[in-house]
């Protein structure tokens, strides 16, 4: 269409389109921050898990490998999101998460706090896409703001019912059991 000629054009580089145009460099290095952040939790639920299958309980041992597969699923969503728009993806080097997490309790209040942190996270994120006005990561972002209501309230529900029942050894079991059909 010879009347839109210039009206569209996209300064080209190397990668065949300028990436500052397509992709805002903050939000790209905050992206790249939050892959970081995916990763390192599927690190932590991979810990996690580990620790309740050493302790006999394979149920939550299946809940944490679970969730794991899904952080590591984040991180992807995240990385094609960069891809997509000609972002580079930048990996760093996770830190080795703890063997150690206490009773099933205190390991589910760690996933909580820790499903929080993601949660502010996220959000800083998207409040940064807005200043910026990276109006093609808003999307992707509330999907994950959404789906941070759903983590923070499973966790506080298995923190609940380990409060509930306390030292109960036989309750535990009931609960590791139905975690186990996630």
């Amino acid at each position: 269409m010879p009347w839109m000629q210039g009206f569209l054009t996209v300064p080209q580089t190397a990668r065949g389109y300028d990436a500052q145009v397509v992709m805002n460099e903050a939000v790209e290095e905050a992206i790249n921050r939050q892959i970081h952040a995916e990763l390192a939790s599927a690190h932590l639920y991979l810990a996690m898990s580990a620790s309740f299958a050493a302790e006999g309980l394979p149920g939550c041992s299946h809940w944490m490998r679970v969730q794991a597969r899904e952080e590591v699923e984040h991180a992807m969503r995240f990385i094609d999101h960069l891809a997509d728009r000609g972002g580079r993806v930048t990996l760093a080097a996770l830190d080795q998460p703890p063997s150690e997490f206490g009773s099933a309790r205190s390991a589910f209040e760690q996933v909580l706090e820790h499903e929080r942190e993601v949660t502010r996270s996220i959000h800083t994120l998207y409040e940064l896409s807005l200043e910026q006005r990276d109006h093609a990561s808003q999307p992707l972002l509330l999907s994950f703001i959404s789906e941070q209501i759903e983590e923070e309230k499973s966790a506080a529900e298995i923190v609940d019912q380990l409060r509930m029942v306390g030292d109960s050894k036989g309750s535990l079991l009931f609960i590791d059991r139905h975690l186990g059909k996630r």
